[in-house]
């Protein structure tokens, strides 16, 4: 089996026997030692002292008052959060649960650490797999993407990648496209490179030609399937679509602001400029088997799932909106 996604911490965590996966005092080890979640230079001494000692012992009770001493509101704050977020992921059976339940309650998480999230546990459901453009079709569900045109199609890349720092714009067509990498062999990925991706899947350096590949749509399609299926147990098929038809259409899911935004506008009857409809990236009909817990409004009727651009040309995937979003009934999935 190939490896892929180091990054993820996928390798910290040990293998439920239900599937999924759990949290390890090594998973919070590694957050603890994110630049985010270093003290930084000004930190006053009851900070550097609290963090050390979760490094000694990352599963040990932090008292509100050690919280409540720290000098910097902010750097109260971020510990609240963090600690609560530890609190989370050790309490519930699987990092898959805590994040559903996340999810399911609203909690104002920051999104690099729902993207992380994410990231993880795509790791987990995908474990196994050899198909390269299933694995960078899954690449926006935790890492913004920026979006280009060529020829008509719409294509991604990783907007960190891009926006890390200038380069010469006239080093290579692509990167001219895409407007700035600090990457110098950003490649678009093909049948005939993609053997390429598992040396580079922790670079995030190639780029998915998503309107112009029938391969990386129905890539896309695939993750979204295995993705509710795995958080959920819910079997669905997703296909992609070139429009929507549909005059009786019950439910559509936004799997971003964007597309909920402009699916929102499109439900209660407007029409979109022709400005908007360029910002629909892709469309998806997903369809549940018989039998699934959907409410009765839906029940035997498909769910289109939209895929919009902002105006400055940003990806930001929600995933989590395939779990809020979908039509199941109250308490039918857990």
């Amino acid at each position: 089996m190939t490896e892929f996604w180091v990054s993820s911490g996928h390798h910290l965590t040990h293998r439920h026997e239900g599937g999924g996966i759990v949290a390890t005092d090594e998973l919070i080890l590694a957050y603890l030692a994110r630049p985010e979640v270093l003290p930084p230079e000004e930190a006053c001494d009851a900070e550097r002292a609290l963090h050390a000692s979760l490094m000694d012992n990352p599963r040990r009770a932090v008292l509100a008052a050690e919280i409540a001493a720290l000098a910097d509101p902010d750097a109260r704050e971020n510990w609240e959060f963090l600690v609560g977020f530890r609190d989370r992921l050790f309490a519930a059976p699987t990092i898959e649960a805590a994040y559903l339940g996340l999810v399911r309650d609203g909690a104002g998480v920051p999104p690099l650490f729902m993207n992380h999230l994410a990231h993880l546990i795509l790791r987990n459901v995908l474990d196994g797999c050899e198909d390269p453009y299933i694995l960078r079709a899954a690449e926006p569900f935790f890492r913004p993407q920026r979006v280009s045109v060529a020829d008509g199609a719409a294509m991604l890349a990783d907007a960190e990648l891009i926006e890390a720092q200038e380069v010469d714009p006239h080093a290579s067509p692509l990167l001219a496209m895409m407007g700035h990498s600090p990457v110098k062999d950003l490649d678009v990925l093909t049948a005939d490179n993609a053997w390429s991706y598992w040396s580079r899947s922790d670079a995030f350096s190639m780029v998915l030609n998503l309107g112009g590949d029938e391969r990386a749509r129905d890539a896309l399609a695939t993750v979204i399937k295995r993705w509710v299926a795995h958080l959920t147990g819910v079997a669905v098929a997703v296909e992609p679509l070139q429009t929507l038809t549909d005059e009786d259409w019950r439910w559509f899911v936004g799997l971003d602001a964007e597309a909920t935004r402009l699916g929102n506008l499109m439900w209660r009857g407007g029409r979109l400029t022709q400005e908007e409809e360029g910002r629909i990236l892709a469309l998806f009909r997903l369809t549940f088997e018989d039998g699934a817990p959907v409410i009765p409004e839906v029940a035997g009727h498909p769910v289109y799932l939209i895929m919009a651009m902002t105006q400055d040309r940003h990806l930001r995937l929600k995933p989590q909106n395939l779990i809020a979003g979908l039509p199941f009934r109250p308490g039918a999935v857990s």
